[in-house]
């Protein structure tokens, strides 16, 4: 059916990309692009054989003319951003110069900030509407499935939302006594950033891990969970109906949150760049460097993820509660694309919003993020590609 070009090449990546040559009538060709063409080839290694073509190629994604370039050899329906967040912007121009959809899975954010918020990327709607092509935002699972819970929810279920409480637990256990499961750059920037909370049309911010929970999540059992700041509560606030707030909670164990705090104190969670041995270095990169790479950690991983929304709102004049969710099995993610549940239930919403740009079902000209979009068919794609949903109608509520 088409061609898609998927820049980057590490833990979602591969998940994708697998998940793209498994779902080969719609994805007939893809590309693999990244810096490093030998991670590229490694993986089409792996999985040529198969019906869709896979094609390798090397790429700078915050060079635009070198994007241009390989998008104009390779002419692709669609590109796939799953890169770093800092390259966004410039992966956008790229399609924007070659009329190209877009998809990607993480809102842009400057290197010398921490900072998740759409602006950037919402700037880019009327250049992408005159263009006549699509960019799709936050295709992973929060952002991004999260979203499409919301907007399932508000077609389905409810009259109006007033209440939206994401949560993100990981069950797993890797071994390690301090770990990322995905990109320890972006991810020790999320954590350490003061956390807020979309109520009563404002932010209402807090400091970093100030506000805490218990939850007996299913499949995992209790616990101690964290409110954070996360970018799909700012697209939510505008596009479901009657929200009156919205937060987001992560579950943390005490070895991660100890480590974190050592190695904040001591300086090395900082974006700031220092001199060192007569070089500038942001600590929180070379802390990158000497940390576990997340893609290692597929094999030593058990346990289960358990993500979802609990919904608060009204339907036919009643109050109704409504808990939307999915848990992963870290092994199993594993045995079937190498890869970890966090990078599982990120790779497969990559491919099916790929997935839908190709057929035509979400092509609306434009920047727009995933919950505006008819939800019905993303929800039947999770069920057929891996990460099945479950619903309850009496939730325990978190407080």
């Amino acid at each position: 059916m088409g061609k898609a070009l998927i820049i980057g090449c590490g833990g979602v990546a591969s998940v994708a990309i697998h998940k793209c040559c498994q779902n080969s009538e719609v994805f007939e060709e893809i590309m693999i692009a990244s810096r490093t063409k030998s991670k590229c080839d490694e993986l089409k290694k792996k999985l040529d054989g198969g019906k869709t073509k896979i094609h390798t190629a090397k790429v700078d994604a915050v060079n635009v003319m070198d994007l241009i370039s390989l998008i104009n050899e390779f002419q692709p329906d669609v590109v796939l951003n799953l890169a770093l967040p800092y390259q966004d912007l410039t992966i956008m121009e790229a399609c924007l110069a070659t009329k190209t959809d877009y998809v990607d899975t993480a809102n842009y954010e400057p290197l010398d900030t921490a900072k998740f918020e759409y602006k950037w990327q919402w700037a880019y709607r009327e250049r992408f509407e005159k263009a006549g092509i699509t960019a799709l935002l936050g295709s992973g699972f929060d952002p991004g499935v999260t979203g499409v819970f919301s907007a399932y929810a508000l077609k389905h279920h409810f009259d109006e939302i007033s209440n939206i409480d994401i949560l993100d637990a990981n069950g797993g256990d890797h071994g390690y006594p301090f770990a990322t499961n995905f990109n320890p750059e972006i991810n020790i920037r999320e954590v350490t950033a003061k956390g807020s909370y979309w109520e009563n049309g404002k932010w209402v911010e807090t400091e970093p891990m100030e506000i805490k929970r218990e939850y007996d999540f299913e499949g995992i059992g209790k616990k101690d969970m964290y409110l954070l700041h996360h970018e799909e509560l700012e697209s939510l606030a505008l596009n479901i109906k009657g929200i009156k707030r919205i937060r987001f909670f992560m579950t943390f164990g005490q070895s991660y949150l100890t480590h974190l705090k050592c190695l904040e104190n001591v300086g090395m969670t900082s974006i700031e760049p220092i001199e060192f041995d007569g070089k500038m270095i942001v600590p929180l990169q070379f802390l990158k460097a000497v940390l576990p790479d997340p893609a290692s950690l597929g094999p030593r991983t058990k346990g289960k993820t358990n993500i979802g929304c609990i919904f608060t709102g009204k339907k036919d004049g009643t109050e109704k509660h409504y808990y939307l969710y999915n848990i992963c099995d870290h092994q199993e993610a594993y045995a079937e694309v190498g890869s970890q549940a966090i990078s599982y239930t990120t790779g497969v919403p990559a491919m099916i919003g790929a997935m839908l740009l190709l057929t035509g079902d979400w092509k609306k000209p434009g920047v727009h993020n995933i919950e505006e979009f008819d939800p019905d068919p993303f929800m039947d794609a999770l069920n057929k590609w891996g990460l099945p949903w479950q619903e309850s109608f009496s939730p325990v509520l978190v407080d």
